[in-house]
């Protein structure tokens, strides 16, 4: 083979590598914005100041008791595969409402610092 013709297969594979590349970063911010878009519908649509889920606790395969308020009221209820069933209305003494408590996310962040911190002493022991 001559090299003028190993030196055009060569640019034809690197062509087809950053078209490959090109139309790969074009999907992942296509499925970002969606991904984000959809995130803020079904934010918006679930959107209710009546409706409230307080708390969760799971007690079994599919099974669930909740805390839920609606309007200013509060009910414990019980959740089932097939079946919902109020167990009985809460006064809002009997709960306790803490606001101080730690979001989601802080959660996670202070996770996320101990795995980091964790990464970090063994990255020092090696």
């Amino acid at each position: 083979m001559t090299p003028a013709v190993l030196i055009s297969a060569s640019m034809e594979g690197a062509a087809q590598f950053l078209t490959v590349l090109i139309i790969f970063f074009i999907v992942l911010g296509l499925t970002y914005f969606t991904t984000r878009f959809v995130g803020n519908y079904q934010k918006m649509q679930g959107f209710n100041r009546n409706f409230e889920p307080v708390e969760t606790l799971r007690i079994g395969n599919n099974k669930f008791l909740q805390i839920v308020r609606v309007g200013k009221r509060y009910y414990l209820i019980a959740i089932g595969k097939d079946e919902i069933n109020m167990l009985s209305e809460l006064s809002e003494e009997d709960l306790d409402l803490n606001a101080d408590a730690p979001a989601m996310n802080d959660r996670f962040r202070q996770m996320l610092e101990t795995a980091r911190e964790k990464m970090t002493k063994r990255g020092d022991r090696q």
